[in-house]
Parts: C-alpha cells; structure tokens; sequence
C-alpha cells in the first residue's frame, strides 16, 4: 500500500513515545521505507534498537554522529521524505521548530523538509494549554504544518483533559491520507450512500435488509484519500466512520432521500451505493388494516427512489454512479436501470455469486456504462472502490 514512499517519524520525550512503535510496525506492514529519528529525552522512554528492528533502518539520534555514508544524513533524510510525523510532539520541540531553531538531528532534519510536516503533540493539559504553546501551534499552522489535535482523557500524570496521543490508527489515518493515492479528485465533490434503511412498522417491529454498508463506506474512505470533498449519508450500520469524511446519519428511506436531494447539486460525482429498503409500513387505522387467515396483513407504499430523482434533476457536469444487485437477469436488469434512471454507471453484481453481496469483505461486480461492460474479479470492497473511482476518474 506505501511500496515506494518514505516515511521520517520524529519521537521526543515523552510517555507516549512507546505507541510510535506500534505505528513503525503498521507502517512496516504496509511496505512504506520508514525512517525514525530521536531526541536525546526521547530515548528515556524507547531505545533506539526497538525501532531499528521494526524499520531495518538506523535510528538517528545525534547530528555529528560519524558512522554514516558519506552525506549530510539529515539533509539527504530530509530529499527523500514523502512525509515527516512529529509524533509525540513535546511542548520544547513545538517551540524549537515554531521559532526556526535547528539544533538537533530531528529539528534540523524538519528545516531542510519540503515535504507535508505532521505534528501531534502530546504533554499535560496545562502545558498544552499555555499560551505560549498555543502561539507556537497557531505558527505552525500558519506554516502549512499540519496538527493532530490530542485526544482527551486521562494523562500520565493522572490529571484528565486535553494532552494524550491519539491512537495509533488516527495517526496512521493522517499518513494514509496524505500518502496512499495521487491525489486524481481533489476539487472534486463526492456523495456517497451506503447501509441499509430502517422503516419501522411499530416501536418494536421493522423492515430493512442485510446491508452492513461495507461497499460504501469503502468508496467514501478511497474518495477522501485521493482527495475528494467527501459527505457519506449513511444508514444504520455498525461500521466505523471513515476519517476526514463528513458523515450524515440517517435512518429511514425518506430521511435519506431528503439528505441526498438537499445536497446533489451541489456534487461532481454521485455515487448510490445504500441498500434503500424498497417499502414502508403506511399509516392507517386499525380498523382499515386487511386481514388474511387470522393474520393482519399490515399496507405497504413503496419508498420514493432516489436514483431515479437524481437521474431526473442531474446538473450538466455530474457524474451518477449507482448500485445493482439483482438474483436473475443481471446484465440485462442493469442495463435497463443505466437507461431508465439516466446514469452514467451501474455497478452490478448477483447475489448468488460466491464472494459477492453483502456482510462480506469482497465483492464481485460489473461496471456497466454507455460505452460497455467491465467484468472484475473477485476482490476486496477496498479494491473494487479503486475500480470503480478510476473507472468514474476516466469520465471527468
């Protein structure tokens, strides 16, 4: 996933140094060349060996140091670096490299970088909170750092508040973001629908399907790491938000249908991949409701359909992508929705293969558009969304 791309993470002294291991290894696991660098306090905390032994690389520690290759190491680190992440980021280091003072291996190495510079700071509330830092992170800022706000809880020194490292996987968000694709959608505004909806026929009764959102959440998650503008409206669903995604929950097929229409115009590229449950109890009286062997056969009304709305009030220069899942007829059956419903996609697939549909981690699909079909193989649904942003990527 990082094949290629160098990584430089900067450790200072702090309790929270030992999570950068973690990361290191994450980060290894993905194939990225990753380079740590350590301030003299750092190594309180985390010695170099462990990092050396997750990397394969030298940890780099002391500016003057005289077993090296024959360059100036931090000058030569700081060429090759796609991405630096100063993570734990203490108070002393945020005002060395905010006021321009490079007098060790990793705030000299940070000076010579021109490329994206993260910064996570982590220390005691009250430090993080003084004024003085903060002018230090508000000049950071003002020079394209980018800063990982700290998470709130309970510090080391048991006083709670603003101060902790965030987990592992939000700084590993933050690279990923930063890293993973080129950036093809940047200015590029993506609407995603994923999960089922919820229609309840009484507070304890509901009709809904077996859509767990994976699909969707998937697209939206690659669209906003190749740089999209992305809003997810989403279902019910047990899945975790997508960072640097704006999410708007929903739960029934008009609540989506409101969220998605209010803000269509306003996209380039809609993308239905939500299961939208095809009916919905209708209000009656009691009285009214038909009976069939004993049983109350409860009246339904069909669900308003989003995709064919979207189809019909389409801006000029918006591209419509939207889901088939059909059990018989597939190709025929989604040829007919590309036609009827006036979109630029559809993205089939037939539940009855193995490896597709829902709850799983893969899927099998065709892309079927004006100019043909494209079969895929059996792939993950991180994978299959690559397939289909590049395949939409080609119409813009």
């Amino acid at each position: 996933m990082l094949k290629g791309k160098t990584v430089v993470l900067g450790v200072t002294g702090s309790i929270a140094a030992y999570k950068i291991a973690n990361l290191a290894s994450m980060l290894s696991k993905l194939h990225a060349d990753i380079h740590v660098i350590m301030t003299k306090n750092a190594m309180q905390f985390i010695t170099p060996v462990t990092f050396e032994t997750l990397t394969g690389n030298k940890c780099l520690t002391d500016t003057f140091d005289r077993n090296f290759q024959f360059n100036v190491e931090h000058v030569s680190l700081a060429k090759k670096a796609d991405i630096v992440l100063v993570a734990p980021a203490s108070a002393n280091v945020i005002g060395k490299i905010a006021n321009g003072i490079a007098d060790d291996m990793l705030t000299t190495t940070i000076m010579a970088c021109k490329c994206p510079k993260l910064v996570a700071p982590a220390m005691n509330t009250n430090m993080f909170e003084n004024s003085i830092v903060q002018e230090n992170i508000a000049k950071l800022k003002k020079h394209d750092y980018t800063i990982i706000e700290p998470a709130v809880g309970m510090l080391a020194c048991k006083d709670v508040g603003a101060g902790k490292l965030p987990p592992e996987e939000e700084l590993l968000d933050y690279i990923l973001k930063e890293l993973r694709f080129e950036k093809d959608f940047v200015g590029k505004k993506v609407l995603v629908t994923a999960g089922p909806t919820v229609e309840a026929i009484d507070p304890v009764r509901y009709i809904s399907n077996h859509s767990t959102g994976k699909m969707g959440y998937a697209i939206a998650r690659v669209a906003m790491q190749r740089g999209a503008d992305v809003t997810l409206v989403s279902g019910p669903t047990s899945q975790p938000y997508p960072p640097f995604v704006k999410v708007i929950p929903v739960t029934s097929a008009q609540d989506m249908y409101e969220a998605v229409t209010e803000i269509a115009k306003e996209q380039d590229v809609i993308i239905k991949a939500a299961a939208v449950a095809d009916y919905t109890p209708q209000t009656v009286a009691p009285e009214k409701i038909k009976k069939k062997d004993g049983e109350s056969a409860i009246p339904l009304k069909r669900t308003q359909d989003i995709l064919k709305t979207l189809g019909q009030n389409r801006t000029e220069k918006q591209f419509l992508c939207g889901f088939s899942m059909e059990t018989e007829n597939m190709i025929e059956n989604s040829k007919q929705k590309l036609e009827k419903k006036n979109l630029d996609m559809v993205v089939a697939n037939n539940l009855h293969v193995k490896g597709a549909g829902f709850a799983g981690d893969t899927n099998v699909v065709t892309l079927l558009t004006k100019d043909g079909i494209q079969e895929l193989p059996q792939m993950s649904k991180e994978e299959v969304a690559i397939a289909i942003l590049d395949e939409i990527n080609k119409k813009l």
